[in-house]
């Protein structure tokens, strides 16, 4: 049961950066003015779809919660290095972000030097 809750906490923790990424994509850039600014985070924060993401992320906890009740911290969080690896494909897809081989290399480099750390 431990492992389904790492599972559901990266879940909820992945849809978090993509929906926030997707919502302020239509926002568009950060104004300039601060009265501006007040407005385009007041919209914001009421949008919701980022809503869903404040849900998204106490879910997350909720379930990172859970997990710590199973796991040692050190051995269950490294499982949320896949986070990293999840929001480039998922980024790429929904996005067309660029995967390219220094992605590629440094997200490897992330994993592997977590399973290596993982073992030590």
């Amino acid at each position: 049961m431990g492992y389904i809750y790492i599972a559901f906490s990266l879940i909820f923790t992945v849809y978090g950066q993509i929906i926030l990424k997707w919502r302020m994509n239509l926002r568009g850039a950060m104004p300039p003015s601060l009265i501006e600014k007040l407005y385009f985070f007041a919209y914001t924060f009421l949008d919701p779809w980022i809503i869903s993401s404040y849900v998204s992320a106490l879910f997350a906890s909720v379930f990172w919660m859970a997990t710590m009740t199973k796991f040692d911290l050190s051995y269950a969080y490294p499982f949320m290095s896949l986070s990293f690896l999840l929001v480039l494909l998922f980024s790429s897809f929904f996005f067309n972000e660029l995967i390219n081989l220094y992605k590629i290399v440094g997200i490897s480099l992330i994993m592997l030097g977590i399973i290596i750390g993982m073992r030590g």
